[in-house]
């Protein structure tokens, strides 16, 4: 019942996000379609419940969108940097990320904020390894191109989802 509720509450945010309208009979056809799709999607939407809302998780996603965001703004200056200076050297390659993630939730995550920061590149997940194009390898040592791609990210992915 919880990962149900979850779903619709998910859903019903998101209709409401898209439609901006506080409208009864928007609110009313929202609220239907979350619940006919809930019920036909929950088990495979989520394995979180309603304790997915709980304050610790929420403080935990507020603090992954500021890390994350701090990770874009300097990826960023980074890219930016080498395309108007093009005698910066440049390093591109596929490496290894080994993660310490077990949800599956957490991974596509992780990935996702690896390849929205400019100069990396998510391009598979198989099991705990992450094959990343870096524009810029500075080292094939798996410790360093963990810290130097996403322990701050998955630090406290792990707080959310695990």
């Amino acid at each position: 019942m919880s990962r149900f509720l979850f779903t619709f509450l998910i859903l019903f945010v998101a209709w409401l996000g898209f439609t901006t309208s506080l409208h009864p009979q928007e609110l009313i056809t929202g609220a239907v379609v979350s619940l006919i799709i809930a019920f036909v999607a929950f088990k495979t939407f989520t394995d979180f419940g309603l304790s997915f809302f709980h304050p610790q998780k929420i403080f935990n996603i507020i603090k992954f969108i500021a890390v994350f965001l701090v990770a874009l703004i300097k990826s960023n200056f980074d890219v930016a940097r080498r395309v108007v200076l093009p005698s910066l050297p440049i390093n591109p390659g596929i490496v290894t990320y080994k993660t310490e993630l077990k949800s599956d939730t957490a991974k596509v995550f992780l990935a996702n904020a690896i390849t929205l920061t400019p100069g990396t590149l998510s391009i598979d997940v198989i099991g705990d390894e992450l094959f990343i194009h870096w524009i810029d390898v500075i080292s094939t040592d798996p410790e360093v191109i963990f810290n130097e791609i996403g322990a701050d990210f998955e630090k406290i992915l792990k707080e959310i989802f695990e």
